[in-house]
C-alpha cells in the first residue's frame, strides 16, 4: 500500500514557508495550488514563526501565492483563483 498523498514544507526567504503536494492516487503527479492542504499547514507555521498572517507559496508549474491568516477556530486563505466549478453542499 502507498500513500495516497504527499505534502511537503519548508521555510523560504521570500515566503513564510514554501510547500509542494502530490497526489498520485488523483490520476496526477502533482496538484497546483491547494487550499486544504494550507489550512492543516499554516497553523503548524504560524506556531512555528510566532505570528498569525502567513505568505505561503505552493511551488509547482502553475504554483501560486497565499495569504494564511490563523484565528483560534479558523484559517482564512486569500488568492488568486480562477473558479473551474460552483455547486452548494449541503449538511
Amino acid at each position: 500500500m502507498y500513500p495516497l498523498d504527499v505534502v511537503a514544507t519548508a521555510p523560504s526567504t521570500q515566503y513564510d514557508f514554501v510547500s509542494r503536494y502530490f497526489w498520485p492516487a488523483n490520476g496526477g503527479d502533482e496538484d497546483f495550488v491547494t487550499g486544504s492542504i494550507h489550512t492543516g499547514l499554516a497553523p503548524y507555521w504560524a506556531q512555528h514563526c510566532g505570528k498569525n498572517t502567513l505568505s505561503a507559496y505552493q511551488a509547482a508549474t502553475r504554483g501560486g501565492h497565499m495569504q494564511c491568516d490563523v484565528g483560534d477556530d479558523t484559517v482564512t486563505l486569500t488568492g488568486r483563483a480562477v473558479r473551474y466549478m460552483q455547486g452548494t453542499i449541503y449538511l
